[in-house]
């Protein structure tokens, strides 16, 4: 294994077409304002467009989604023949169903121009759509480990077509628990397909996957975890226990767009009712969501309809949403590359940001060697919810909104049964609870994954 440290400087502006990307994928990137290469992108695109094996570290934000993106469509657009149901060419794995929304936004127009499909497989929702997606043939999936697992089970996937897999974000899917899925899913792709893998670590455990799956990979580090962007601003705000919450409402309630971080889904909830209750346009993001509301969510505040995302670690990776002016750590996080992941939604793709840590009494040494670790030195303040620094912070506070209108549902009265219902047999379970059942094997990763 070669490993070239790459560490090309911002000011480097390489267009596309200079990388070997095909034309037609060039015009699309121009249509988004998108004309010069990312450092990650200018290291990588000349091994990956060769069919290299590859391993690329980077933090998120650092352009990783487009610069696996283009060598697999231009790989698979070479190769294109007549398309197969139920056998994809591409597989994307990623942790988290909100990721393989958003890679495949990526992917969506650049393979359209390229004339292939592109579909996600997750698991929280029904499987119909996606069941009609593979009968129908897709050139490239992007999906969470546990329900491509449960299709391939099924028999409605089948991944001996695969000539590009990417694993993306492979760090988390080892912190979440899904290495075996993924080690599963990759033992019926075949050995002679090219392999990318881009994560923001490499440890032991995908060190395991490296020597297993990748043949003679090149690896290029850029923008280390562990190496704090120089873009953001960072603060501790040390309060009294009894303020915490006068203080968090006061940063959260700004005009420019926060996300807050909480420890738990249940504070997550709490504190979403507490700043509605205050006029502050929040919405939440959490594990006990469905799909359906985790999305809506997503693009309520993606879109400006709100001003405040309140999250768990759920949206500490993989989540890109513009212009994240200020992220709060509400509840500081349990060690030092989560309060990284989670500062990295401000300050993306060279833009300046604010990331303030809200610390208890009991909390401050905990957070002191939080940020020690994380290679931070954060102005520390002590603060009351009026101390002028929250304004500094924060900018003009935000006019405050109308109450939401929640119309309870009208009770649904079925109609009497004057008839025995015979539309259902009688009978053992259904399939789909059987199927559901499978996933029993590693409970953790499908809470996550679905």
């Amino acid at each position: 294994m070669t490993s070239p440290i790459t560490d090309l400087p911002r000011a480097v502006e390489i267009g596309f077409g200079a990388l070997g990307v095909p034309t037609p994928m060039v015009r699309v990137l121009e249509t988004q304002g998108i004309t010069s290469a990312f450092p990650i992108q200018i290291a990588t695109l000349p091994d990956t467009m060769a069919g290299r094996d590859v391993i690329a570290r980077g933090r998120t934000g650092s352009g990783k989604t487009l610069a696996f993106a283009l060598p697999t469509i231009t790989a698979l657009a070479r190769t294109a023949g007549q398309r197969r149901p139920r056998q994809p060419r591409g597989l994307v794995l990623v942790p988290t169903r909100e990721l393989a929304e958003q890679v495949a936004e990526v992917f969506g127009p650049l393979a359209e121009a390229s004339g292939l499909r592109v579909t996600t497989v997750y698991g929280g929702v029904s499987q119909a759509r996606q069941v009609r997606a593979l009968d129908r043939g897709v050139d490239i999936v992007v999906a969470c480990p546990g329900r491509l697992e449960d299709l391939v089970g099924q028999r409605i996937c089948r991944l001996d077509q695969v000539e590009v897999t990417i694993l993306d974000e492979a760090d988390m899917m080892a912190d979440l628990g899904f290495l075996p899925a993924v080690r599963r899913l990759l033992d019926l792709v075949p050995r002679q397909g090219q392999r990318l893998l881009f994560s923001a670590t490499i440890d032991n455990a995908i060190d395991a996957i490296v020597k297993r799956y990748l043949t003679n990979p090149v690896v290029h580090a850029l923008d280390p975890v562990d190496e704090p962007e120089s873009q953001m601003e960072h603060h501790v705000l040390n309060v009294a226990a009894g303020d915490k919450a006068a203080v968090v409402q006061a940063l959260a309630g700004g005009l420019r767009r926060t996300l807050l971080f909480t420890r738990t889904k249940h504070a997550a909830k709490k504190l979403t009712a507490q700043l509605e209750a205050r006029g502050i346009r929040a919405v939440e993001l959490h594990g006990n969501l469905s799909q359906a509301a985790r999305t809506r969510n997503l693009g309520a505040f993606s879109s400006g309809e709100a001003t405040v995302l309140v999250a768990t670690d759920i949206a500490a990776r993989g989540i890109h949403v513009d212009d994240v002016a200020l992220v709060v750590h509400a509840d500081p996080p349990v060690e030092h590359k989560a309060y990284l992941h989670r500062s990295g939604r401000t300050a993306r793709a060279g833009a300046e940001g604010i990331v303030v840590t809200v610390a208890t009494p009991d909390q401050r040494r905990e957070v002191a060697a939080l940020t020690r670790a994380a290679g931070i030195a954060p102005h520390a303040t002590s603060v009351t919810y009026d101390h002028p620094i929250i304004t500094t912070l924060v900018g003009p506070a935000a006019p405050p909104a109308p109450p939401r209108v929640r119309v309870a549902p009208e009770p649904s009265r079925p109609a009497a049964r004057t008839t025995p219902r015979t539309d259902r047999p009688a009978g053992p379970a259904r399939a789909g609870q059987h199927r559901r059942g499978r996933t029993s094997r590693n409970p953790r990763a499908s809470r996550t994954a679905r």
